[in-house]
């Protein structure tokens, strides 16, 4: 019991302290904040204010409990943990792509009595980390010149493929955009030879339109709802108020009312009935509503730190599936980050995607904290690795 404890210890004193502190500190405030942010929803399901709070509050506590798990394994150890959590996963991505339950147009939730959650967002995760081995696993064989590599990329390709399939089916397109960005930014950073990276992406990308047309073709119908490719009119939103535009626009006029210093906590108009779910995709202009653009600025430049803060445990990373896994966490976080502010702030399409540590949302939050337990994981296995070297 003393070693463990003693194990524990030493862990926790090789963890990157800043990476910590500033991670810490987004969550609680993202904590705190949806009690205000999420007064309006609350009060219409007939719920306690602090609903949503306690709520949210008890995914962070799983999200801690799996992530101080993750912390104590080596992950030399991973490879039959992440099979295991592959297989596992795309069983509940096929159960869900048939038999879940729909929300927003997409079919991506499954419901166990009181226990809601989306699979799709444990994909995350486990990808990167898969992806990280096998590369850690092939990567002699990569640099190897003179040798047919492509069975070896095409297995790599299959294990993202499958999952993204699957989503893709749940109309989950978001989730999906984020999957191939993560992966897309791993693979050009691989270890792979440039000349079969460029024949991949361009061999997967022709695949790809070509698949999309004949299944439109097969079927008659566009692969996008009528409702996603209303989500394009994203310029001038507000000249389309009445349809595409009415959450941009309703967001833009938070961010206006905000101001340089905020109407006050608890102060915004915009999240009775005008921007919906204020809690969840839009929570950033409720933020900038009730506590201003300092704050607003103040929250970026945190975002800002720790994505540099894992970066620079991905470059001093001592073995090579750890470079990869923070390299993959830190495009996880940031797709989130761009592709929600971006749409909020109408410079691409809003595609409905939570804010990390900010947004209201549980499978998210779980994935998210989990993640960065895993670039955590990676630090103290790089520092012990140097003491020991």
């Amino acid at each position: 019991m003393k070693q463990l404890i003693k194990h524990i210890f030493n862990n926790f004193r090789y963890m990157d302290m800043k990476l910590l502190i500033a991670t810490a500190v987004i969550i609680i405030f993202g904590l705190f904040n949806i009690v205000t942010a999420s007064s309006r929803e609350a009060i219409s399901i007939e719920a306690p204010l602090y609903y949503y709070f306690f709520k949210h509050a008890e995914m962070l506590l799983i999200g801690l409990l799996l992530g101080f798990i993750i912390l104590n394994v080596d992950t030399k150890h991973y490879k039959p943990i992440v099979l295991v959590l592959y297989a596992v996963i795309c069983g509940f991505l096929f159960y869900t792509t048939f038999f879940g339950t729909s929300n927003r147009g997409a079919r991506n939730w499954i419901k166990i009595g009181p226990i809601t959650f989306q699979p799709s967002e444990f994909v995350k995760p486990v990808i990167i980390t898969f992806v990280a081995l096998l590369f850690e696993r092939f990567y002699k064989f990569f640099r190897t010149r003179n040798i047919n590599h492509y069975n070896k990329i095409a297995t790599i390709f299959f294990v993202v493929f499958v999952p993204s399939a699957f989503i893709f089916l749940q109309k989950d397109l978001g989730t999906m955009l984020i999957i191939m960005i993560i992966f897309a930014f791993m693979f050009i950073t691989s270890p792979i030879l440039k000349k079969e990276k460029f024949k991949s992406i361009v061999f997967v990308l022709v695949f790809g339109v070509l698949g999309c047309l004949l299944i439109s073709k097969i079927t008659g119908k566009n692969l996008l709802s009528e409702a996603q490719l209303d989500r394009f009119n994203y310029i001038n939103p507000c000249k389309n108020y009445e349809t595409s535009g009415y959450q941009i626009c309703n967001g833009f006029i938070a961010i206006n009312d905000g101001g340089l210093w905020g109407l006050g906590i608890g102060k915004s108009k915009q999240k009775y009935s005008y921007i919906p779910e204020p809690h969840t995709d839009s929570i950033f202009a409720i933020i900038a509503e009730e506590d201003g653009l300092i704050v607003c600025i103040v929250i970026i430049l945190v975002y800002a730190y720790i994505l540099w803060r894992i970066l620079d445990i991905s470059s001093n990373a001592s073995t090579i599936r750890g470079r990869y896994i923070c390299l993959g966490v830190a495009t996880y976080l940031f797709a989130h980050i761009f592709i929600n502010l971006g749409g909020l702030f109408g410079l691409i399409p809003l595609t409905g995607v939570p804010l990390p540590f900010l947004s209201y949302g549980g499978s998210f939050l779980i994935s998210a904290v989990c993640s960065l337990c895993l670039v955590q994981r990676i630090c103290i296995e790089s520092k012990k690795d140097k003491n020991n070297g």
